[in-house]
């Protein structure tokens, strides 16, 4: 039994006891088998893992099949790394042909870079999930890493996918499809790694759970700060000339483009706040947190993209100019960043803090001391 599960009544046939954030039930036995159900640490969580824990036990014995019950689990966790193997074998293969426009990722080491991030925590993911068939909680975390950067990354591709979708197909690579693939593969293989058994009892309790609260305002203030900084212009251009005129402009306003791609960059939005707000909420909360962790992942690589992008030399035509009439007139252009973009790294790394509070919190944040119900004579 791992060190931080602890049986507190032991049935006939299940024993009831305490994990990290939870209360939970296993068929009695050793070697320990695999966790069935659990409910959160409250005390409305356990009123109803005692409920059920009693009415297991009135039942009878669970049927003989744990060596069962952990062959699915490894087939499942199986299934799931190779459904990100596969995802991440499509990413880095549509890296190098042409994405859309005629240019390949590898090619703009400004776009480059968050792929390379995203493909990174999918493999990181698949990784945990495999490791899970001998630890569980490695198979959550990594089945959640996965999900929070797959629910995120949902938005930028489909505002990759929406560019071509607005300029015509003539527009889409090889390496888009790759990618639109790959990111399919991994948000499958994530969310196949996962099963999500939510407790009413829980939710209502939560509410009432001032730490909890306080770590769901945090979360989504955190995110919404996140979300709203997104949008504005990030890139900034200053024109000089040799008489001294100088002209400033700004470029990369998220809503300054065609419909479908401020659709990605809504969803993007949208879902970085939804992922917040359950990852606050997740029990145990530390896989919350890891939830919150691959939600942040493609947000802080878009601040990296952009780092890289004004560090890269600015070609006239992008303003219109050949570089012989650059040249001629003795133009000079430098690239630089709006200070919406550092607001924007402050909220990301709040959001970062946050998933720290939740990693490294106290177990629990407050834990009420149930009152345990008289032991059933069974169990004595």
């Amino acid at each position: 039994m791992p060190d931080d599960e602890t049986v507190l009544y032991r049935g006939q046939h299940y024993d009831i006891g305490h994990g990290p954030g939870y209360y939970g039930i296993w068929p009695a036995g050793a070697p320990r088998p695999p966790l069935i159900e659990w409910w959160p640490d409250t005390p409305d969580g356990w009123n109803g893992a005692w409920s059920r824990f009693t009415g297991l036990e009135a039942a009878g014995p669970p049927a003989p099949a744990g060596p069962a019950i952990l062959a699915v689990s490894r087939r499942r966790a199986v299934l799931a790394a190779s459904l990100l193997a596969a995802g991440v074998a499509c990413g880095i293969a549509g890296l190098f042909p042409d994405y859309f426009s005629g240019a390949s990722l590898a090619a703009e080491p400004a776009q480059l870079v968050p792929h390379v991030v995203y493909l990174a925590a999918w493999t990181a993911s698949a990784l945990l999930i495999l490791a899970g068939g001998a630890r569980p909680r490695y198979l959550r975390a990594g089945a959640l890493l996965g999900l929070g950067t797959s629910i995120v990354t949902f938005g930028f591709f489909l505002a990759d996918a929406g560019t071509v979708i607005a300029g015509g197909a003539h527009l889409m690579g090889a390496g888009l499809a790759l990618g639109l693939a790959g990111w399919l593969a991994c948000a499958a293989g994530s969310a196949a790694a996962i099963r999500v058994r939510p407790s009413r009892a829980w939710l209502h309790s939560a509410w009432r759970d001032q730490p909890a609260v306080l770590a769901l305002g945090c979360a989504v203030a955190a995110a919404l700060g996140t979300a709203i900084a997104f949008v504005p212009s990030w890139d900034s251009y200053t024109l000089r000339t040799p008489e001294g005129v100088v002209h400033t402009l700004t470029a990369g306003n998220a809503f300054a483009n065609p419909a479908p791609v401020v659709a990605g960059n809504v969803a993007v939005m949208a879902a970085l706040v939804l992922v917040a707000a359950v990852a606050a909420l997740w029990r145990p909360v530390r896989l919350g947190a890891v939830l919150l962790a691959g939600a942040i992942i493609p947000m802080a690589a878009q601040a990296v993209s952009a780092l890289v992008q004004a560090g890269e030399a600015v070609s006239p035509a992008q303003f219109g100019i050949s570089p012989a009439q650059a040249a001629q007139a003795g133009l000079t252009i430098s690239s630089g960043l709006t200070p919406v973009f550092w607001v924007y790294c402050a909220f990301v790394v709040a959001l970062a803090v946050t998933c720290g509070w939740l990693l490294f919190a106290p177990r629990p944040l407050t834990r009420p001391r149930p009152v345990f119900p008289p032991q059933p004579a069974a169990a004595r």
